[in-house]
């Protein structure tokens, strides 16, 4: 893998001469119009409902949080965050300040079976969703492409979709599998996304379980900003590669420069250490279309559409891999009938 230089300057990611913002706008009316053409072939699968496999997922993922030893639950001790200290992104109740369903409005329903038509050769769609908290996007995200309401269930449900949902934090990790209601759908498992080895044996474990060697799709909901302070800008791009190999398509909601200087204000005020690259990062400005730029330019993927801006001005973008030529295409009244609902929006100048 090629080696980002560090330093102040900048080479591989050079703002464009139209500017951050306006590069991205660029970009996202670009993907309007390619956002019909081709269709996905997908590799033959069928479902393995193999409950060994999945707790031998389980107990590797356990294995890797505790180095090995289990505590009884006498022995562990709770954990307590001040309000803030959550260097890792990990915050114990994320989802009341930034709830699902501030997501959910800007993404159309019908956006995975649009994506990948049925056909038992193409189910179940496999998802990975990174920093997956305590789950509440996660289920969220499950039951809004599959058309559950609260409270409803579907026995088919796991034929359909599945997630592998992972987290460095094992405590999160642990209430996600307790709070779960779609246990047979969804997967959870503490990883630190950037240990290669315990990465590369976790996730090839799962999709061998459905003899795939790639996701469908995957979810990397505010969670770039918390790699890029804590592996720095080589950390990120390599992030970013490591996601765009394992996945055909790629939503990403990247935290804006705001919110960098917020999360190294709460650090200091709470008399903790600060981030070891804030300081020296030379990627920053309009987070968007820097990372549009990385997977674009550098990742071989391509930026098929900007869903809008979360009221917390996060953008939700969808990238696919080059690669994928051959895709089904998507008709232009799921894009027209997002926009009169408000649901999926292009920036303008």
């Amino acid at each position: 893998m090629a080696m980002m230089p560090r330093g102040n300057a900048n080479p591989l990611f050079p703002l464009s001469p139209m500017g951050g913002r306006l590069y991205t706008q660029s970009l996202c009316r670009s993907a309007q119009a390619r956002w019909s053409p081709g269709g996905l072939k997908v590799q033959d699968f069928r479902f393995r409902g193999d409950s060994e496999a999945r707790l031998r997922l389980m107990a590797a993922s356990t294995e890797q949080a505790t180095g090995g030893v289990e505590k009884t639950a006498a022995e562990e001790k709770p954990r307590v965050l001040e309000p803030g200290a959550a260097p890792f992104g990990n915050f114990p109740h994320y989802s009341r300040f930034h709830p699902p369903e501030q997501r959910l409005r800007l993404l159309p329903p019908e956006l995975l079976r649009r994506l990948f038509p049925q056909s038992p050769e193409t189910r179940p769609i496999l998802g990975l969703d990174v920093g997956c908290n305590s789950g509440d996007l996660s289920v969220a995200l499950y039951k809004h492409f599959l058309s559950l309401h609260d409270g409803e269930t579907c026995l088919d449900a796991s034929r359909e979709l599945h997630l592998l949902c992972c987290d460095i934090d094992p405590v999160l990790v642990e209430r996600a599998e307790k709070e779960c209601p779609f246990p047979d759908g969804l997967t959870f498992i503490t990883l630190d996304f950037m240990n290669q080895r315990t990465r590369k044996v976790l996730l090839s474990s799962f999709l061998s379980q459905f003899g795939r060697s790639v996701f469908d799709i995957g979810f990397c909901m505010s969670v770039t900003m918390w790699i890029h302070l804590n592996h720095g800008d080589q950390g990120l791009w390599e992030f970013l590669a490591h996601l765009s190999s394992l996945c055909r398509y790629l939503l990403v909601e990247p935290q804006p420069w705001k919110c960098y200087r917020a999360a190294a204000r709460r650090l200091r005020k709470l008399g903790l250490h600060d981030f070891d690259h804030f300081r020296s990062l030379a990627i920053r400005g309009d987070m968007a279309s820097q990372i549009v730029q990385i997977l674009t330019q550098d990742h071989g993927m391509e930026l098929v559409c900007c869903f809008g801006n979360t009221k917390w001005d996060r953008s939700l973008l969808l990238f696919r891999t080059k690669q994928a030529t051959e895709t089904h295409p998507i008709p232009e009244s799921l894009i027209e009938e997002g926009k009169e609902r408000n649901r999926i929006r292009f920036w303008r100048e």
